[in-house]
């Protein structure tokens, strides 16, 4: 056991206190880990677009003081009662929904939507005891998604722990505990291109460029990028994206551009948005008899999209994704394995690199488009 197990951990934590307001580094006590759960060194994390949507506090019940993160790498400090599979020392990428392997979803292959773990937005203490593990004087700070890593330590359940290989770079892997992996599974998992097949991908932002770098894997000969900026296009050819199409160029709905230059249309494509319109262009844009479309973009909870029945009765398919299918412990040890045998490429998606005290840049440059991912380094 470590020297600090079982005792309270006073450390820095960038703490937001107000919707939309700079974080704020702040000296917070972590608690020890309770049962089932794990007190964990924070080494690297990243900012996502779901930290920066809940920091706005755009749409849902706010939740503050909050300690927002969600996409990091770190190390078993200390682990609670009932833990059996982690211990101090491990390398673990923090993940915001969980595999308990018990419940009907994680015994289902189809699913990785764990009914106990699953993503809770709202929820800001532990499952355990309904506690947080975080204050600052006395008074508790709100969890985010039960990972909380803009933390020097955080209070983890241990379901929502993947286990690593102690040899991959936390500081490159740790892009792979949300946005990257919901990518690239949402290609491998559901859309599955087969060699030399087309595959349309809608929205160049990090998920997109994943899910393009997917298709690139498969082995796809034409992986068509659609994005309303321009300026991505240089960018996603590294990902492997051969065409380019600014629906603002065309006078004509984009799926009808899109079944031109392909006779027909793509035999695969991955929304990444979460527009409506988008969503609809990515399902039209399919072969009819073939075509598979996977929505990957999270749109309002009360939007609808429509369609003609008939795409679907002229056997196109469209299928959703959650975190790109994998199931968190099972099968993120495996995507690192890819990234360590030289298969995945994710340097290319670190674009910025900053320090842990100036973590505010992170959100600047998130706020300005740049940049695919920033990596906040916790030790500095």
């Amino acid at each position: 056991m470590s020297s600090t197990a079982g005792l309270v951990i006073p450390c820095k934590a960038a703490v937001s206190w107000e919707a939309g307001k700079p974080l704020v580094m702040e000296q917070v006590e972590v608690a020890p880990p309770q049962t089932m759960e794990v007190r964990i060194k924070i080494k690297y994390t990243s900012l996502c677009h779901t930290d920066l949507y809940f920091w706005e506090a755009k749409g849902q019940a706010p939740l503050f003081p909050r300690i927002f993160g969600h996409e990091a790498a770190g190390i078993v400090e200390s682990v609670g009662e009932g833990v059996s599979d982690l211990q101090t020392g491990d390398h673990v990428l923090p993940v915001f929904t969980g595999e308990c392997k018990e419940c009907a979803h994680c015994k289902s292959e189809e699913s990785n939507m764990c009914d106990l773990l699953r993503i809770n937005t709202d929820r800001g203490v532990m499952l355990t005891d309904g506690k947080s593990r975080f204050s600052i004087d006395g008074k508790p700070i709100n969890h985010f998604l039960g990972t909380s890593t803009f933390s020097e330590y955080t209070v983890v359940h241990s379901g929502c722990l993947a286990k690593i290989n102690p040899l991959a770079p936390l500081d490159r892997v740790c892009i792979l505990s949300c946005g990257i992996s919901t990518g690239l599974g949402a290609t491998l998992n559901v859309a599955k291109p087969k060699k030399g097949s087309s595959v349309a991908i809608f929205g160049l932002g990090a998920v997109g460029l994943a899910a393009a770098e997917g298709a690139r894997i498969a082995g796809a000969s034409r992986i068509i990028g659609i994005d309303l900026n321009p300026n991505r296009f240089e960018e996603a050819k590294k990902f492997g994206v051969t065409e380019f199409i600014n629906p603002k160029d065309h006078d004509r709905p984009v799926q009808q551009v899109i079944a031109d230059m392909t006779d027909g249309g793509v035999d695969r494509s991955v929304e990444c948005t979460g527009h409506i319109e988008a969503m609809v262009s990515a399902f039209e844009c399919v072969h009819d008899g073939w075509g598979v479309a996977v929505l990957v973009g999270v749109p309002n909870k009360d939007a609808v999209f429509m369609t003609k029945p008939i795409n679907l009765l002229n056997e196109r398919t469209i299928k959703g994704t959650f975190f790109g299918n994998y199931k968190p412990r099972t099968d993120l040890p495996s995507v690192v394995e890819m990234y360590m045998n030289k298969k995945l490429e994710l340097e290319k998606f670190i674009t910025h690199r900053v320090s842990f005290s100036d973590i505010n840049r992170a959100f600047e440059l998130m706020l300005r488009g740049e940049g695919v991912r920033c990596i906040i380094n916790m030790e500095e």
